[in-house]
């Protein structure tokens, strides 16, 4: 098994860290910066944006043809770790959820022309992107077989009926993909079309208070009222919106745990020089013995996952099924990313616990991460099915000459 990073991506890796070191660091350490929902305001973002394009750190994610610098799921794994060592990193470089996930989706799966009207833009950082998929109670959540937002075809048009929540970014997105029943089909029941902020019969009724700190655009509650789609914007077959939704959310959970576990290092690093410089009872409190302990349980789980994702990072890349080796990825790194907040914090004390370092931020928005893109008991249930099914080939280890 080989552990090496390819050159191509250790370069790309390298120089994000030094742009964040550089110039996303000293932006996030002012308070100024920052808007009301604890995410980098506006100003600020388009200047990093605008470097960011410059330099040619932009759209790691995408293919050359859409605009992007071609890097597979292994590079992005070692880039968008080093991203979000800052707490504002990924959308700096137009790598942050929901953008990144909709913008891998369409330039999979999207038209020529529908890249040019929905991918493009998004691409060219003109215009930000929602998916509307989950909806409130007893519509579909984990399950989309529960999706109760219909589309009825009328001529060469869907007229769209429903209502959405907890849709990530709505507030500021220009372009949506909104997942909706076509038909009672179990398998091939749903359908998935984009549509733009400005068409008429829809709206957001909320922006839902969470425990943040949020996304840009937040996490809003949509009712659709008859909104009126043109066939030309069905993304992908009538019918075909489980898969919609199995390939832009499998690579997109796995790209939340490549920049949940930038996030897990950077609690480390804020805690490391206090415990090396504090000192109690005659001694540093990295000379505790139980201090010891607990960083180093803390850097074992990050160091896990790691492994797992870029594990889970090279079988998306080979073409090959990992839903299994994504779904263990993303609850060891849901859980890694809640124990290094709360090591740091409790190895910092008051000090960790105040705004005085970025560790509340990290602490409260680590405890969505075992909720977001399945949460972590649907990922287990996920993973039981594989293992019942597969039995003895579940533990099997790829081969020389095989992908799996």
């Amino acid at each position: 098994m080989d552990f090496t990073l390819p050159a191509h991506a250790a370069t790309f890796r390298d120089r994000i860290a030094a742009f964040v070191s550089a110039h996303v660091l000293p932006v996030e350490a002012d308070r100024a910066n920052w808007d009301g929902h604890g995410n980098i305001a506006p100003e600020p973002l388009h200047a990093l944006q605008a470097r960011a394009r410059a330099e040619g750190l932009w759209n790691l994610q995408l293919p050359e043809a859409d605009g992007g610098q071609g890097l597979g799921f292994v590079g992005m794994a070692a880039c968008y770790e080093a991203m979000n060592r800052s707490l504002f990193g990924p959308v700096v470089f137009n790598a942050a959820a929901p953008d990144d996930g909709n913008m891998m989706l369409l330039a999979k799966v999207a038209t020529p022309a529908q890249k040019e009207r929905w991918l493009a833009p998004i691409a060219a950082g003109a215009a930000r992107s929602a998916f509307a998929m989950t909806e409130p109670m007893p519509g579909a959540g984990s399950d989309p077989a529960a999706m109760r937002t219909t589309a009825t075809r009328n001529g060469d048009s869907w007229v769209i009926e429903g209502r959405k929540w907890f849709i990530t970014g709505a507030e500021v997105a220009q372009h949506f993909i909104v997942m909706a029943r076509t038909s009672d089909d179990p398998r091939r029941g749903l359908t998935a079309f984009l549509f733009d902020r400005a068409d008429p019969g829809w709206r957001i009724l909320r922006r839902i208070p969470i425990m943040g700190p949020e996304e840009h655009g937040g996490h809003c509650e949509l009712a659709f009222e008859g909104l009126v789609i043109p066939d030309s914007n069905r993304l992908m077959e009538v019918g075909d919106g489980l898969r919609v939704t199995q390939i832009r959310l499998n690579p997109a959970r796995l790209t939340h745990c490549m920049r949940w576990l930038g996030l897990a290092r950077r609690a480390l690093e804020i805690a490391e020089p206090y415990v090396r410089e504090r000192r109690s009872f005659g001694t540093t409190l990295a000379e505790h013995e139980g201090v010891q302990w607990m960083l180093s349980e803390a850097a074992m789980a990050i160091e896990i996952g790691r492994l797992l994702t870029m594990k889970a990072a090279w079988l998306l890349d080979t073409g090959v099924d990992a839903r299994s080796a994504v779904s263990m990825a993303k609850i060891a790194v849901a859980d890694t990313l809640h124990k290094a907040a709360d090591t740091a914090i409790q190895l910092c004390g008051a000090r960790g616990y105040s705004q005085d370092t970025p560790l509340e931020w990290i602490y409260r928005y680590a405890r969505q991460a075992r909720l977001v893109d399945g949460a972590s008991e649907i990922h287990k249930m996920v993973l039981s099915r594989a293992l019942l099914k597969q039995g003895e080939d579940f533990w099997r280890w790829p081969t020389a000459g095989s992908a799996a």
